[in-house]
């Protein structure tokens, strides 16, 4: 990454975060739990949802984490049911903008063939990093690691119980996600899964849009 890269990485990423956790707490919010509006969290304002170490590794490592959306549980009506469509809201929002991001590059490719001005190039290469950081944002949050989206799906998947992986995994949870991106320990089977899903999602668009 280059001082440049910081014109595409910042708006993408602050994009992606925020999506990523408004859809948190507005799934949470529609089975009934007032607290993600009262903590202020129904929102697209990156401020209200920025982890910092999160923030930095989204940007130099394409995958990282915000600031959990604070979420009551026992007001669904099926309190396992409505943790698990919580916990996947997050990364299915950066999945679907991805596909969103995807779709718009296919546009521009499909009518333009790649010949374009400056201003159309820049939001195809932010468009590329849009899908980049988003992919990686919901791919990494479902690594069943506390407190990532994934130690929820897999508890209540595997063990029929949510705090499973939190009472059985070191609850430094952030320490050790942030050394195993520092590292790099988790970069090939992070790329491997991101290279599937965005081929996976380029696949549709490129069915839908006949290019």
């Amino acid at each position: 990454m280059n001082f440049g890269d910081l014109i595409y990485l910042v708006p993408a990423a602050l994009l992606a975060i925020s999506g990523h956790e408004f859809a948190h707490g507005y799934v949470s919010w529609k089975l009934g739990d007032p607290t993600p509006k009262q903590d202020g969290r129904l929102s697209w304002n990156p401020l209200d949802h920025l982890d910092p170490m999160g923030t930095l590794c989204l940007i130099l490592f394409r995958f990282g984490w915000a600031k959990p959306v604070r979420i009551n549980s026992y007001y669904y009506k099926d309190r396992k049911k409505g943790v698990l469509l919580v916990s996947l809201a997050g990364p299915a929002a950066n999945f679907l903008m991805a596909f969103a991001g995807l779709f718009g590059i296919g546009l521009i490719y499909k009518f333009t063939g790649g010949y374009v001005g400056k201003v159309l190039a820049y939001f195809y290469t932010l468009l590329n990093y849009f899908v980049v950081l988003n992919v990686g944002l919901g791919v990494f949050n479902l690594i069943p690691v506390p407190p990532l989206d994934g130690s929820k799906v897999f508890g209540i998947l595997v063990h029929n119980d949510e705090n499973y992986m939190e009472q059985h995994v070191n609850r430094n949870g952030y320490i050790v996600l942030a050394l195993l991106a520092v590292t790099g320990l988790l970069s090939i089977p992070m790329r491997l899964a991101q290279n599937a899903v965005v081929g996976f999602l380029y696949g549709i668009v490129r069915f839908l849009l006949h290019i």
